[in-house]
């Protein structure tokens, strides 16, 4: 589509349960400063500014505006995304299509959230239908325990093979300076060991709830190639929706027909037949560890009801064949608004070699997915020349 586009700038914050020592515009501040440092930018070299947040769960509406000194704002053009958990890519993928359009040639995205002012939970469990689905099915946990029932008995993984997943993750996470949950001598028979949130998903299989943000800097080719020595080029996005209610799609974990369709017209449109041979790296929206190992037979890592072997190999680990989530992921790092955005910044670094003690060896191609609200999948593939 029209323009090369690529990502030639990241920045994050340190991302934590609660960030008490800044309020949110200082913490976009904090993010939008190094992304515009590390691309040798200012505000006023950027064309338009791109926002992704979860809007309800800092408890007050549009946040964006009281930020806005934060993102620098001041009589640009911006737009703003609420789209769940997949709001960092889709904002992403947004300002990726406004600069391949040409409308702007410099577009700065970013992704915000701070949980603590808020009450998350009491916003998701509204999402749920009130009479078929909140009374089981209320907010994270409710909707991944049920789909990971579901996945345990198509695929017949085990709560072994899950905490294989959560131990990967939070020591990925270590090699991570922005990491919230950092936990380099976690066991799995701790992960085993930790309360029971809802059958079968226990404390240290879901993700946390953390304050953070991240914010990259999109250009054209020209621009791009002028403003780093090598930009993670976005060579190919898509989306696609599922339904809306949970029951009607009792395989929605096992069978995720949302990322299995977006997942499939990236692969076609960059020539991957193979995923896991062509990719490198992949950065995968994983809110639980029985998500991670679906998400590897949805996104074609492995055959159908093969996600718990390639745990067991160490096919995803740092070392292995295809590393899945060198960053420590979503069961690391959480700030809804910018976990997906996260997700492409960590593939970027990857692919422009500046992932610094998570740097997986020689990448040219990643994968980053975000996936939520009604169980929707985005997928971006970035790529070296």
């Amino acid at each position: 589509m029209g323009r090369k586009v690529g990502i030639v700038a990241t920045g994050q914050t340190k991302h934590g349960p609660k960030r008490l020592d800044v309020n949110l515009r200082e913490l976009i501040t904090e993010v939008v400063t190094r992304a515009l440092d590390d691309a040798g930018l200012r505000t006023e070299d950027v064309d338009a500014v791109f926002l992704g947040n979860m809007e309800p769960f800092e408890g007050f509406m549009f946040p964006e505006l009281w930020s806005v000194e934060g993102w620098g704002g001041y009589l640009k053009p911006s737009v703003k995304f609420n789209t769940g958990g997949t709001v960092g890519t889709t904002t992403t993928m947004a300002a990726y299509y406004y600069v391949a359009a040409g409308l702007y040639d410099t577009v700065l995205a970013v992704g915000f959230e701070k949980q603590s002012d808020g009450h998350t939970q009491a916003a998701i469990t509204t999402v749920g239908d009130p009479v078929w689905e909140r009374t089981m099915m209320a907010g994270a946990v409710g909707n991944f325990a049920v789909m990971a029932s579901t996945y345990i008995h198509e695929s017949g993984v085990t709560p072994e093979q899950a905490a294989k997943v959560a131990v990967k993750a939070r020591r990925n996470a270590c090699n991570n300076e922005y990491a919230h949950l950092q936990m380099p001598n976690l066991t799995v028979e701790e992960v085993l060991a930790s309360q029971i949130l809802a059958h079968p998903i226990r404390k240290l299989d879901m993700c946390p709830q953390s304050d953070g943000a991240v914010a990259m800097v999109i250009a054209e080719e020209s621009r791009a190639r002028k403003l780093a020595p090598r930009p993670a080029w976005i060579r190919a996005v898509a989306t696609a929706h599922e339904q809306q209610y949970m029951g009607d799609s009792p395989k929605r974990l096992a069978i995720m027909r949302s990322q299995i369709a977006a997942s499939q017209k990236v692969y076609k449109a960059v020539g991957i037949t193979n995923p896991r041979k062509e990719l490198d790296v992949a950065e995968i929206y994983e809110v639980a560890t029985y998500a991670e190992m679906a998400m590897y037979e949805n996104l074609g890592f492995c055959e159908r009801g093969h996600g718990g072997k390639l745990i067991d190999e160490g096919v995803t680990s740092m070392t292995g064949e295809l590393p899945v989530n060198p960053s420590g992921g979503v069961l690391s790092t959480n700030p809804i608004g910018a976990t997906a955005m996260i997700r492409v910044a960590e593939a970027a670094l990857q692919v422009m070699g500046k992932a610094g003690k998570r740097q997986v060896p020689n990448v040219r191609t990643a994968l980053a997915t975000g996936y939520g609200g009604n169980a929707w999948t985005d997928a971006l593939i970035l790529a070296s020349d």
